[in-house]
């Protein structure tokens, strides 16, 4: 996976009309390239092979879809047969075929001296149990209808059947007919047999001729009839194979046409989920910088922060291991159950997500809502009360412990937080406290990421205006409100220790009066505060009519005569994809034409502007990002809500189910916990992983579409869709013929 599309290429193809539909052939099997409509204002019906793909819809229905055809197919074969059972019945078909040759060489010796002037006659000989002689000679009657010789002769040894066990007489017949209909009936069962068994095969054979007829629609035909022209999307690494593959094509002049380019991120297994993600919200532009990369850990820890829970992650981890280490047997399986399906091709980011779930789990150090004492508490009550204070010990069911007496706290806790916090009656309020602050500090990192990434989009478009009065505006505005109160978060925690925590200021009261830009009456956080506080402001505020007017005035000033900054385009239009032109026998390579970025049309003259339209999209871009700060900052916090929700639904679980079973002391307390923990873990699976699971999935699905995806991608391209068989499959599984 690249952290942006590939480099496409648009190839045309000259292909003779006799080896077009194997060229068209050989391309399904590599699918490498997506072909182009050469013909839009054709009628589907009225296009050139519209005949041949009659044909194969006709074929399609004759063959039919595997639910509505009553053929009962053998789908098992023995495998665990015997060796003796084998042999037996090896040694038995031959012996009963010895004596019917024996038998039979004496009737035919018989008739040969019939004249040769008789009709020819055919003949079908075989062996059957005598009791059933007459029947069977009833029924050949009144099949045959009386055209038949009806010839047998007992065999002298009695053969042993083999799946009854029984001694059975038998009798070797030979039928002797006239025509050829008899005859048929029988070879016509051979046919139709192995018919039944090609059908798959005949089946994939018409989707393939069908796809091609289609794709050859696509293609033109120049003024002699003798050519198909066609034009393809292909990736500039893959030009070396397409040139291999069609040793009749080749590629035509460079053409000015400003068609976009189609999308193309090649993606493996593991990927393919995340990348899945990123699409739901839209196909990137081409060359655009991809958030798919990122996402890969940014989506999983957001997850995991709403989710963080050490024993509810480790259940996740174990059923997606699950269904990776046993992929290939689903995979050959095919279940058609939709759910199943949808969690069994996002296994890897569940894997993902149960992974970063129990990272968070020991740094919260929630485990099924219980804290894990591993490396002992850092807190400890005997410094604070003597042997003398027994009875204050007695008397006070809740004691506070201070941290300014010495040996009350000895240092933090070595991973995580001190499990006497699951103890705590303000447990609550100081987690409240810190998962607030945190799901801040992680928006304002993600969101400043975000707009970080759009840089890279304005180099590779070699738009380099865009990085000063878009990017630099953005960040200024984003980091000089928001980044200061990340500032402040992290300058309180180490500014104020213990001792002094009486002092601290509030945060959220000096972050309002910095906007009403007036003193607080509390102690401020740092000399010079107000003097700093008011500069940001002022940048920040500055930053707007930057963003709002930048661009609009630039671009006017670009196409009213102004010179660029010297920033240049590549290829044919502000996409920047190549056309592609033969440069020997031997290989392909693309053609790269220059051009300046803006105000200059393909042709050199002068763009269309239209201030006005322009200055409009502008003008929401800069309400939209300005008010988005806010907003998306404070979106953040359902990283906190839910992390709160989810720990506390633990905890009721917890102490509503499981804690019953386990307050019991007698013998039937063990009998009587069994159901209890069933119904614990039942409960556990079905509200706090599934739908919890749920709702922190989608929560940070909207925190990546919305809050980070929309800094720097705008997701409105096409998906690059090559021409290529190995997709058929799916196809199949639609028509309900896998």
């Amino acid at each position: 996976m690249g952290f942006r599309s590939e480099e496409m290429c648009l190839a045309q193809l000259f292909l003779q009309s006799g080896s077009a539909y194997d060229c068209i052939s050989e391309l399904g099997e590599m699918g490498l390239v997506e072909f182009r409509d050469l013909n839009p204002s054709v009628s589907s019906f009225q296009r050139r092979f519209v005949s041949e793909i009659k044909r194969c819809e006709e074929m399609e229905r004759i063959l039919g879809k595997r639910s509505l055809l009553n053929i009962l197919l053998e789908v098992e074969l023995s495998e665990v047969a015997k060796n003796k059972e084998k042999l037996q019945r090896n040694l038995l078909e031959l012996t009963e075929y010895t004596h019917m040759l024996r038998i039979t060489h004496t009737f035919m010796h018989s008739r040969s001296r019939v004249s040769c002037h008789s009709p020819a006659l055919m003949f079908i000989s075989g062996l059957i149990q005598r009791v059933k002689v007459e029947a069977f000679e009833r029924m050949l009657w009144r099949v045959c209808k009386g055209y038949t010789i009806l010839s047998y002769a007992e065999v002298d040894e009695s053969l042993a059947d083999l799946d009854t066990g029984e001694i059975n007489k038998n009798v070797v017949f030979l039928i002797s007919f006239w025509g050829d209909q008899i005859g048929q009936k029988d070879y016509l069962k051979q046919v139709l047999h192995k018919a039944s068994e090609s059908a798959h095969s005949w089946v994939l054979q018409v989707k393939k001729m069908k796809a091609i007829y289609h794709i050859l629609n696509l293609c033109s035909f120049d003024v002699t009839n003798k050519c198909l022209i066609a034009e393809v999307w292909c990736p500039v690494s893959d030009l070396a194979n397409l040139r291999r593959t069609l040793e009749e094509g080749s590629v035509s002049k460079i053409v000015l046409i400003s068609d976009t380019p189609p999308t193309l991120l090649r993606s493996n297994k593991f990927t393919s989920g995340f990348q899945s993600i990123v699409e739901a919200y839209g196909v990137g532009d081409y060359r655009e910088a991809s958030p798919a990369p990122y996402t890969i850990i940014t989506f999983p820890f957001l997850f995991a922060v709403m989710f963080g829970d050490l024993g509810h992650g480790s259940v996740m981890t174990l059923f997606a291991l699950w269904m990776v280490l046993t992929e290939k047997d689903h995979k050959r399986r095919r279940p058609g159950n939709q759910v199943w399906t949808t969690f069994f091709d996002g296994r890897y980011i569940i894997l993902m997500m149960g992974l970063f779930s129990i990272y968070t789990g020991l740094i919260y150090n929630d485990c099924f809502s219980k804290s894990l004492n591993i490396f002992g508490s850092a807190w400890s009550v005997k410094a604070m009360f003597t042997k003398q204070e027994n009875e204050t010990l007695q008397t006070n069911a809740l004691l506070t412990l201070d941290p300014n007496v010495s040996g009350v706290f000895s240092g933090p806790y070595p991973l995580g937080i001190d499990p006497i916090w699951n103890m705590a009656v303000n447990r609550l309020t100081f987690l409240n406290s810190y998962k607030m602050k945190m799901s801040v500090i992680i928006g304002v990192i993600h969101m400043s990421f975000g707009v970080v990434l759009s840089v890279f989009n304005h180099l590779h478009f070699r738009q380099k205006f865009k990085i000063y009065l878009l990017f630099l505006p953005e960040l200024l505005f984003l980091l000089c409100l928001f980044g200061y109160l990340v500032f402040m978060i992290f300058y309180k925690w180490l500014a104020f220790s213990v001792r002094d925590s009486q002092l601290a200021p509030s945060i959220l009261i000096h972050f309002i009066n910095m906007f009403l830009m007036q003193e607080s009456a509390t102690t401020p956080l740092y000399p010079g505060q107000i003097g700093l506080q008011v500069f940001l402001v002022v940048v920040a505020l500055l930053s707007v009519p930057v963003l709002l007017f930048g661009r609009p005035l630039y671009l006017y000033w670009l196409h009213h005569g102004g010179k660029s900054l010297g920033v240049h385009r590549v290829c044919l239009c502000s996409c920047g994809y190549e056309r592609v032109r033969r440069v020997s026998e031997e290989d392909l390579s693309p053609s790269v034409v220059h051009d300046e970025e803006e105000g200059l049309s393909d042709s050199g003259g002068p763009r269309e502007f239209d201030f006005g339209d322009v200055f409009l999209h502008q003008a929401i871009h800069t309400i939209e990002y300005c008010l988005g700060c806010v907003s998306n900052t404070a979106s953040y916090l359902r990283l906190w809500a839910l992390s709160l929700a989810h720990a506390q639904l633990s905890e009721v679980l917890w102490a509503m189910v499981m804690r019953l079973g386990l307050r019991m002391s007698s013998r039937l307390g063990v009998l009587f916990l069994v159901p209890v923990f069933s119904v614990f873990a039942l409960l556990t699976i079905s509200i706090l992983l599934v739908m919890e699971g749920l709702s922190a999935f989608l929560h940070a699905l909207r925190l990546h579409w919305v809050e980070f995806q929309n800094k720097f991608y705008s997701g409105t391209g096409v998906k690059f869709a090559p021409f290529d068989f190995s997709l058929l499959p799916s196809v199949f599984e639609q028509d309900g013929l896998l």
